[in-house]
């Protein structure tokens, strides 16, 4: 039998919408929020030229800039002040997590509650800084060595202009970061998924409009664009119903006593684990794991010949160094993500605490193994789900030199945010019309 909510999920419509002023408040204060972002996205860094930073961007589209680019919503094509994006809280958060799971101190903060959380989020911002630092003095470097048609990408390099770079860039990602906290506080959805998510649909317009104009001149066969067409609608499909997959444990609860004389029933529900834990986590903290030497790379010079030259080249997007430490990164975060999130020992410690039990397991130690063999089973079709959606479109796309946007990753972030924020609208939704049952019932003096 349906659960009170699910009915209510089943049966809602959009006309009480229109009595949810929360839920309204919620959604203009994301979009101010994403507006403000867009328009950082357009303020140049000081002293660049922008005609030899876009030349060299056009240059380098199909490479490892197209995949920082899509990240930085085309911030780093225009070299602004939001060209590093999130990206370095993403790997500053990444360190801490790694750190705390190595550290007993660390640990034992985590465990304190609100407190401990504050901390964590406070060396998680330092982390932040000094990576935001660290990019933006190898982002200033390498700038000065860009020369195009139209002169030095620097108009005047030296060490102010590094400074402003670093400081710039910093400045920028911290404010991103604070536009991250603020969705997720006030907003609809997660912060920083909402900022990449906003990045990369901001580029749908002109990757759609480049596409068609590559059809249109012939560069593109018309049945390739039928057969693009028809890999994003079933990669779209795939990546749905792979998310919303869930494994049901059957769980049983204690007899309770519904009404005085009357025999007591036992419940039973269960516990739903999804076959993806992660979400669009792992590929995200990949890609910015690599976003360090991606960067080194892009911007420095190596003689092709030598050992740089050939990790460099190997580095390349599409390449096979890429693709296998993108694929081990994207594997691992998918466990280590899964880990941090779920507990089964902490699990079988709360059902045995309740008194409930998963039928023909033991209580306690044996529930916490059962529990995890099946979440170790769907981990690892997960992680196999990611690996596959991130890297055969990229794939295949490449062979016919379409653009970035139609990746396997950009499409698992879009497609996973808005499932999100989809979600997390019915809930806001469910919730008002839940208001609205108590006041009813309180003016009839039902409750």
């Amino acid at each position: 039998m349906a659960s009170p909510i699910e009915h209510l999920a089943k049966n809602f419509n959009l006309s009480s919408f229109k009595k949810a002023q929360d839920l309204k408040k919620r959604i203009w204060f994301t979009i101010f929020i994403l507006i403000i972002y867009r328009f950082g996205t357009y303020i140049p860094l000081p002293n660049i030229n922008p005609e030899v930073v876009a030349e060299f961007t056009r240059s380098h589209a199909g490479g490892l800039l197209g995949v920082l680019d899509l990240f930085s919503g085309g911030a780093i094509g225009r070299m602004t002040v939001f060209s590093l994006n999130i990206m370095p809280y993403i790997s500053a958060s990444i360190i801490v997590q790694l750190l705390t799971t190595m550290s007993p101190q660390l640990e034992a903060l985590k465990k304190e509650g609100e407190a401990g959380r504050r901390k964590i989020n406070q060396y998680t911002r330092y982390g932040t800084v000094a990576l935001a630092l660290a990019q933006g003095y190898g982002i200033s470097v390498g700038l000065e060595r860009i020369v195009g048609q139209a002169g030095c990408a620097v108009l005047d390099p030296g060490l102010l202009f590094r400074f402003t770079t670093m400081t710039s860039l910093t400045g920028g990602t911290l404010f991103i970061m604070w536009l991250g906290e603020q969705i997720s506080a006030r907003g609809l959805g997660n912060g920083s998924s909402m900022i990449i998510y906003a990045g990369i649909v901001a580029n749908l317009p002109s990757s759609l409009f480049n596409t068609f104009a590559m059809g249109k001149q012939g560069t593109i066969s018309v049945m390739a664009l039928v057969g693009l067409l028809i890999m994003v609608i079933t990669v779209i499909s795939f990546i749905v119903f792979m998310e919303k997959a869930n494994r049901r444990i059957p769980i049983q609860y204690p007899k309770r006593q519904t009404m005085m004389n009357m025999p007591a029933h036992q419940q039973s529900s269960h516990l739903p684990l999804k076959l993806n834990n992660a979400g669009v986590i792992p590929p995200i903290f990949a890609s910015s794991i690599l976003l360090l030497p991606m960067t080194v790379f892009s911007f420095g010079t190596f003689d092709p010949d030598s050992i740089l030259g050939n990790v460099s080249r190997l580095f390349s997007h599409g390449q096979p160094l890429y693709l296998a430490c993108f694929t081990v990164a994207v594997i691992f975060f998918a466990f280590f993500y899964t880990a941090i999130m779920f507990n089964p020992k902490d699990t079988a410690d709360n059902l045995k605490k309740s008194g409930s039990y998963i039928p023909g397991i033991r209580p306690g130690d044996a529930t916490a193994e059962y529990i995890d063999s099946i979440l170790l089973k769907l981990t690892t079709i997960g992680a196999i789900y990611l690996c596959i959606i991130c890297l055969l479109p990229e794939l295949l796309l490449m062979k016919i030199s379409l653009p970035f946007y139609f990746g396997g990753t950009s499409l698992l972030i879009v497609v996973n945010v808005s499932i999100d924020t989809v979600s997390q609208f019915q809930s806001h939704l469910i919730a008002q019309q839940y208001e609205g049952l108590f006041k009813k019932g309180r003016s009839r003096g039902l409750i």
